[in-house]
């Protein structure tokens, strides 16, 4: 998990602000993406399966560069960030109409190679196929939430004053979905240890 987050997020975050300061924001971005669709490239190639994390970060690196080859005036440029959420909150939603949601891949990628096929055993109990809807329709909602709070925030404040909380409120609301799916996946624990032992809900 570490290595992924480090790869898909952390080294593109640096390489960015590092090229930042002798290159163009598009040029910057286009070297950073390299990096998690290097990344994806090597998982397929290892275990023939594409990386949804991986991928998901990716497309929100596209998706800035698109944005700012648009440009704009500073409202618009200050809502790009909340534009990269919002796309990803519906793509969580949006896959619930699938008959795996975003949560089952981002969840199987974090899991021990060796422990993949107990992952994929969890998916033949019902109450697992519904947990993992649930945590992906709340991370859906939390996103989009973010988004339209920060969107509010763009139009309300100054650039000044919304840059100093933007940062807070991303933060803030991601705390707190993963907060939340720690706690609830521990209660969801619990229960799927009782359906495996035979036992009940109640």
């Amino acid at each position: 998990m570490a290595l992924t987050l480090f790869l898909n997020g952390v080294l593109p975050l640096l390489l960015y602000v590092w090229l930042r300061k002798g290159h163009s924001e598009f040029v910057a971005l286009l070297i950073a993406s390299a990096v998690p669709l290097v990344e994806s490239a090597l998982y397929y190639a290892r275990f023939r399966k594409l990386d949804a994390f991986g991928l998901l970060m990716l497309a929100g690196m596209v998706l800035s560069m698109l944005l700012a080859l648009v440009g704009g005036e500073t409202k618009l440029l200050l809502l790009r960030g909340s534009a990269v959420t919002a796309v990803i909150g519906a793509a969580f939603l949006c896959s619930l109409c699938f008959p795996r949601p975003l949560m089952v891949p981002l969840a199987r990628r974090f899991t021990s190679t060796h422990k993949h096929e107990d992952f994929d055993a969890l998916w033949s109990i019902p109450y697992a196929r519904r947990v993992y809807r649930i945590m992906t329709a709340v991370w859906g909602v939390i996103l989009i939430g973010e988004a339209a709070v920060r969107t509010l925030l763009a139009w309300e404040l100054s650039a000044t004053w919304f840059l100093a909380v933007s940062d807070i409120v991303f933060y803030s609301f991601i705390a707190a979905a993963a907060l939340w799916t720690m706690y609830y996946r521990r209660i969801a624990a619990k229960k799927l240890a009782l359906i495996r032992l035979g036992g009940s809900l109640s």
